[in-house]
């Protein structure tokens, strides 16, 4: 369990990243969305023990991140992918897991050797271990980075953004591959992309400004928009009168437009089921901020 209280965090110049941030995060995959800037990666780094707070305390498996020994403890059960993981780019694979183990501690020759070769078969990378990580698609270095994060064998694994630019079977790829470690550790997954969280975790949080502005289940988001999702379709105008566009799809008698709102009646909208895309959508909205 992770417990945050009153957790704020305020860099120099006065901008203010956290505000007051209260979250307990259980066991299982848990999703931390919001759009570019809602400080999802600095509450990230301040769990991961890399960043202090200005205020407020963390609590990771009953380990306060305060004290030097509660933050070196909660260190030892963690592992970490950031948005932008550091590569050697003339190392392969495997020579570069092999490094990180021994920073993680992970003396033993023959223990590395088999935990190193374990993970490269689960992330499916044992074909391409000897390769030069520069020779990597964008797709295997999110996967060596998964790996090195699983060393040790942490109980809390942090991932921050990890499909941003992969294309779409990559990002399949990725989830499955993340649900499948969340039923050995907690998975703490932050991204602005929902169809990431829709597709693996069962709690989340969204994120808006600093704060959090919602915490429960996907499927309660979803509910939160009922009502108010319609399907339009128009010829030679774009929906206005105060309605959020979420997708749209050309026709051959027009475009159908998915929106958000309460439409006038000469659109002759059709009501339709929410999506967790239009939940999110619409609680940003109800906090007057629409994402893009």
């Amino acid at each position: 369990m992770i417990e945050i209280q009153h957790l704020t965090k305020t860099y120099a110049g006065g901008v203010q990243a956290l505000a007051g941030i209260d979250l307990t995060i259980g066991s299982g995959m848990f999703g931390l969305v919001g759009p570019n800037g809602a400080g999802k990666t600095t509450l990230m780094r301040i769990i991961a023990g890399l960043m202090h707070p200005s205020q407020g305390s963390v609590r990771v498996f009953g380990h306060d991140l305060s004290s030097a020994e509660g933050k070196f403890a909660a260190k030892s059960l963690l592992g970490y992918l950031p948005q932008e993981l550091g590569l050697y780019p003339n190392l392969s694979g495997r020579e570069f897991l092999d490094y990180i183990a021994i920073l993680k501690g992970v003396t033993d020759a023959n223990q590395r050797k088999r935990q190193i070769a374990d993970l490269l078969e689960e992330v499916r990378l044992t074909d391409v271990a000897d390769r030069k990580l520069k020779t990597y698609s964008g797709g295997m270095k999110r996967r060596v980075g998964v790996a090195q994060a699983l060393l040790g064998s942490p109980r809390l694994l942090i991932v921050d953004e990890p499909t941003v630019g992969l294309d779409p079977e990559e990002r399949v790829r990725f989830r499955n591959l993340l649900s499948s470690m969340a039923a050995r550790c907690t998975v703490i997954l932050s991204t602005h992309i929902i169809e990431d969280i829709s597709h693996s975790c069962n709690s989340l949080a969204v994120m808006n400004k600093g704060r959090v502005v919602y915490t429960g289940s996907p499927s309660d988001l979803i509910l939160r928009a009922r009502g108010n999702v319609w399907h339009v379709t128009l010829q030679n105008e774009q929906p206005n009168g105060g309605l959020s566009v979420v997708s749209s799809l050309q026709l051959h008698n027009g475009v159908q437009y998915r929106v958000l709102g309460v439409p006038d009646a000469h659109y002759n909208a059709t009501s339709v089921e929410p999506s967790l895309e239009d939940g999110y959508i619409w609680l940003m909205r109800q906090n007057a901020v629409v994402p893009g």
